[in-house]
């Protein structure tokens, strides 16, 4: 296949009027909310399903962003789960996460793809770094071992786009988001993260009247939690007014007690009975909060309070959006 040079150097504000832009992994809780936030940016939004397109086989991939010309490309699409999840399929978080991005990576600058925003999460950071871990701290320490795998392959595609941008110049950027929830969120009962394991947890105890739900662990770690939409509002916001090699952390700047978080949601629910907490259980990292001062002096930050964005989640819950 011949390259196309990718076109650098595009001045600052890049206007989103008009573009083709390609949310890779729409389905998904990321996905849906990058597409409902670029409707009223007058531009096309491209979307292929992983029927039509799989995004671990390169040619196809290749043969996709050739055909489609996309002018934008969202790396939204990855193998996600809980630690659980994590633990038991080291291979296909490995694997599956480093052959969708290189293939989106490489294949967008084949096509020269004018922008590309590649979104990683914050379980780059090594397990016992200082708080609120900045973006100098990448690679500085172990990672939480029950999440590496998944975390490795995010620092891959971290350094693939700054490697990209290095050698070629090319307008590739990274967005390093903290834990999420929202509409849209995965509820599986095996394979969630904490808010929707804990909201299908709490529902189900309150509709069968359980006197207690168990959470794993102590309770003791803090984690902070952004809603989705902010997300999504933050890509945005960095796709028209960030062009640099270095990422950014995207949260609230703001943690809370596992515990403490268990309890919100079960206010939430309407769950009135006890939370017990399972010490026999992993914690994972003891806390993890960003420090997003520099994407705060760029003149972004998340609005969504906790609670509200909780109440929003468990609407979408009752709603039907379980999968």
């Amino acid at each position: 296949m011949t390259r196309e040079p990718a076109i650098t150097g595009l001045p600052l504000p890049f206007d989103l009027t008009g573009r083709r832009i390609f949310v890779a992994g729409h389905r998904g809780m990321v996905g849906a909310a990058l597409v409902r936030r670029l409707k009223p940016e007058r531009c096309e939004v491209l979307t292929a399903d992983r029927r039509v397109l799989d995004l671990t086989r390169q040619a196809d991939t290749a043969d996709w962003l050739r055909d489609n010309r996309p002018d934008v490309v969202i790396v939204a699409a990855a193998r996600v789960g809980g630690i659980a999840y994590n633990n038991a399929f080291p291979v296909d978080f490995l694997a599956d996460n480093l052959a969708i991005e290189l293939n989106l990576i490489v294949g967008s600058f084949a096509i020269g793809v004018r922008k590309l925003l590649f979104l990683g999460s914050s379980c780059i950071y090594p397990r016992l770094a200082p708080q609120p871990m900045n973006e100098d701290m990448l690679l500085t320490g172990p990672l939480e071992p029950t999440n590496e795998w998944y975390a490795v392959a995010k620092i891959a595609g971290i350094k693939l786009v700054e490697a990209y941008r290095r050698q070629h110049g090319a307008d590739f950027i990274s967005l390093m988001p903290t834990n999420l929830y929202g509409p849209g969120d995965n509820y599986h009962p095996e394979h969630s993260h904490v808010p929707a394991a804990l909201i299908r947890r709490f529902h189900a105890a309150k509709l069968g009247k359980a006197p207690s739900v168990t959470v794993w662990g102590t309770g003791r770690p803090r984690r902070e939690f952004l809603a989705v939409d902010d997300l999504a509002d933050a890509c945005v916001f960095a796709l028209k007014s960030y062009s640099d090699g270095r990422f950014l952390n995207v949260g609230t700047g703001r943690d809370v007690t596992i515990a403490d978080f268990a309890r919100l949601v079960a206010d939430v629910v309407g769950y009135r009975g006890e939370v017990v907490f399972d010490t026999s259980r992993p914690d994972g990292t003891p806390q993890k909060l960003l420090d997003v001062s520099r994407l705060t002096k760029l003149g972004w930050t998340a609005r969504t309070e906790l609670r509200e964005g909780i109440a929003a989640a468990y609407q979408d819950f009752l709603k039907g959006g379980v999968r």
